[in-house]
């Protein structure tokens, strides 16, 4: 049985295991990483099931990325999104809450742009609250709150964006500048 994520190298070169690692993909910059990361089909699936987004320090200043993703999901996507910040009073011109537990509804997804050392307390608010995964942002990594989360039954996402996954799975990466790698027959209209 062949490993779908080994590399494609010929049975004549040696590899070490990081040989076909991209430079600069998370493992090799974080090489002590243990914690299983969830796949490409397992992100979809939460993505799909999903009707319903907390932005956990979300932010109303355009120069910060939850803002960025914020405005993202709440045009490009059919979720319902909540920001919690107990500093703000509103985002985007919506309600934005003290808490999870002070969401007028059980979030499906606990999109999280905290620093570090608050990880943990949120994946705990995350699984009081109620929600089906915590979905830590592009740069966070944190196993004890992935075991929090995952010992309460929540999926895990660590060290990506919800918006940049959506996008990827929609085929709307294009809209940022990338190339979304969907083939399709269909032309491009083109404005004159």
């Amino acid at each position: 049985m062949t490993d779908p994520n080994a590399c494609a190298v010929p049975q004549s070169v040696p590899t070490d295991g990081a040989s076909c690692a991209l430079p600069g993909a998370p493992e090799a910059v974080h090489p002590a990483r243990t914690w299983p990361a969830a796949g490409p089909q397992e992100r979809f699936e939460i993505l799909r099931r999903a009707k319903s987004i907390a932005i956990v320090g979300a932010s109303d200043n355009p120069a910060r990325a939850s803002y960025f993703v914020a405005t993202y999901l709440r045009g490009s996507s059919p979720y319902d999104v909540y920001y919690v910040n107990p500093r703000a009073t509103e985002i985007l011109g919506q309600p934005a809450y003290a808490s999870l537990a002070d969401l007028p509804v059980v979030p499906d997804i606990v999109d999280v742009f905290r620093k570090h050392d608050d990880l943990p307390g949120v994946a705990q608010e995350a699984v009081d609250a109620g929600a089906s995964a915590l979905w830590l942002q592009l740069g966070s990594w944190h196993e004890g709150a992935a075991k929090i989360a995952a010992d309460a039954g929540l999926s895990v996402v660590m060290d990506r964006c919800v918006k940049i996954e959506h996008a990827r799975f929609h085929g709307g990466l294009h809209l940022a500048g990338f190339d979304t790698g969907v083939l399709s027959s269909k032309r491009q209209l083109l404005s004159r």
